[in-house]
């Protein structure tokens, strides 16, 4: 009865992707590569390790795994995602001149979409000897595919909410058969939601790879900072970082109280999506302030100056020499961004009240006050003045933070040994 309940289900998955389908060609996020997305053209070479990187957080644990995994035997590694700041952010840092083991070679693509034909012709043609999925990036007809087709499934830095678990418990028995052979999750909460749709025996916690994506030497980057020249040693930059579109109204009068009170300010906002850059440009033309496109300076700054980010990848560069920061996700229900790369730089972040998903960071660290939570914009005007106006001694603020997370790092490391593990009986079958 479950195997007719489940081929029933399939089918109208297959159904309602057919009839979807040919309207995701007018999407914003995902006309782009489309053909690729359904797999018929710039088709990736086979490839022995399949990660599937969702966006850019999860594209920037690949690369870290990828860095950290020193495989026997020469593989292949294909990393997906389903976004193009995702894409860009591999195809930056996965390029010929990234130093990896002299076993791995990578390639990158998007990910294709989850209508069943697709998705098997995919995983036939990739034929991955073991799948990584990162965070909670699980697709019915790809898990089913690669069941099929025999491949390894681990999910690395598993994270999973109550919600999204009362969602896949809606049926249970479904998910069950599509189960990874090994979950690492981020948390002692996390696990115990993977545990109760997949099983406690494939469930173990790790540290969260971002730990070790925080560097704490006294230069956080060997490569030289590519935004130096557009804002002088004495330029007071305010970062908003990761802004997404439910909170704009709020962190637009952020913006507002900052140059009302301090004119001379420098702000640099962060949309988290591309596609908001023409909504904020209309929000800052409406009111009237100056604004430049991050793409178009090709000189230094003045104070006062706005700069609407277009490009990606600088935001770590951004925190480097900003004064303040707000990181997003967090003044309205969004469940907060990451904000550990502000403190890596030596700033102390400010946040709003919502930052669920970064819960597993710890409560410690609002404690120690390395990171201050704003209950609404004011509170966050508040805190922002006060760090312009005397800002915290950076060296201070990033030793306090190393020695927060020293005893947090070490998870990239677990999962390339659970990886290799994998990878070593699919390589060499003699090994058992």
């Amino acid at each position: 009865m479950q195997e007719i309940s489940t081929k029933a289900a399939f089918a109208l998955y297959r159904l309602a992707w057919g009839m979807g389908l040919p309207f995701l060609q007018f999407s914003r996020r995902l006309s782009e590569g489309y053909r690729r997305r359904c797999f018929k053209s710039h088709l990736p070479k086979p490839a022995d390790l399949w990660m599937q990187a969702a966006s850019v957080g999860e594209s920037f644990l690949a690369i870290e795994l990828l860095k950290k995994l020193r495989p026997h035997r020469p593989i292949r590694a294909l990393v997906t995602t389903n976004t193009r700041q995702g894409m860009e952010v591999l195809e930056q840092a996965l390029s010929e001149s990234t130093p990896l083991g002299e076993n791995l070679s990578t390639a990158v693509a998007y990910f294709p979409f989850d209508k069943p034909d697709i998705m098997n012709r995919a995983v036939a043609h990739i034929a991955p000897r073991v799948t990584i999925l990162l965070e909670s990036e699980m697709w019915p007809a790809h898990l089913a595919a690669l069941k099929q087709s025999g491949s390894a499934i681990l999910v690395i830095n598993g994270r999973m909410t109550q919600r999204s678990l009362k969602k896949y418990c809606l049926w249970p028995s479904f998910w069950h058969r599509l189960r990874p052979d090994r979950v690492l999750a981020i948390s002692a909460q996390d696990a115990m939601r993977f545990s109760r749709l997949f099983g406690a025996k494939r469930v173990e916690v790790m540290s969260n790879i971002k730990f070790d994506r925080l560097d704490f030497d006294p230069e956080p980057s060997a490569e030289p900072n590519p935004l130096v020249s557009f804002f002088p040693p004495e330029t007071k930059l305010v970062i908003l970082g990761s802004i997404r579109g439910a909170e704009e109204k709020p962190v637009g009068e952020i913006m507002l109280e900052l140059q009302h009170r301090q004119p001379e300010v420098v702000t640099g906002l962060f949309p988290r999506h591309v596609e908001r850059v023409g909504g904020w440009s209309s929000f800052l033309s409406d009111r009237h302030i100056a604004w430049q496109l991050r793409s178009r300076i090709d000189r230094a700054v003045k104070p006062g100056a706005v700069i609407l980010w277009d490009t990606f990848g600088e935001l770590g560069h951004a925190y480097r020499l900003a004064t303040a920061a707000f990181v997003g996700g967090s003044l309205a229900p969004l469940r907060g961004q990451n904000f550990l790369e502000p403190l890596a730089s030596g700033i102390r972040p400010v946040i709003g009240p919502s930052w669920e998903d970064f819960h597993w960071v710890g409560n410690e660290i609002i404690e120690s006050g390395l990171v201050r939570i704003a209950q609404d914009w004011k509170e966050a005007v508040g805190l922002l003045a006060e760090d312009i106006a005397r800002p915290a001694a950076r060296q201070e603020i990033r030793r306090r933070a190393q020695a927060y997370v020293k005893d947090r790092q070490g998870g990239s490391a677990q999962a390339c040994r659970l990886i290799l593990n994998y990878l070593a009986p699919a390589i060499d079958p003699t090994i058992s």
